[in-house]
């Protein structure tokens, strides 16, 4: 029988298949990392500490104006483009990607597996 982490680690991998992106992980709001499919070369906390942050600093900015919530993030940069979006009340998504990736692609494949993860954590 798996344990909830590899099945997180496993359903995370099958994201980054499918959709394209070179890593993606499932963080706390506060941070902390709940489990991640990433390069050896990146520092999973670090990934997970600042990528809750540009969500928390989002959803102030969204609050502040008050325009709603925000639904996802993404910020492109020069190589990749980072994607999160809420997985469920405590976690978050995060994806990162090429450049030259299909968003479209990446929010459909995130979509579906942030639903299985919500029935996961749930």
């Amino acid at each position: 029988m798996s344990t909830t982490r590899e099945i997180l680690r496993s359903l995370l991998m099958e994201f980054n298949r499918s959709s394209g992106a070179l890593a993606s992980a499932l963080v706390t709001r506060d941070g902390i990392l709940i489990s991640s499919a990433l390069p050896e070369d990146v520092d999973a906390e670090a990934f997970a500490a600042m990528t809750a942050t540009m969500v928390g600093a989002a959803e102030t900015a969204f609050s502040e104006l008050k325009a709603g919530a925000a639904e996802r993030v993404i910020v492109e940069g020069s190589r990749t483009k980072i994607v999160a979006v809420g997985a469920g009340e405590n976690a978050i998504l995060v994806a990162m990607a090429p450049r030259e990736a299909a968003l479209g692609l990446i929010l459909h494949e995130i979509r579906k597996v942030g639903d299985k993860i919500r029935k996961v954590l749930s």
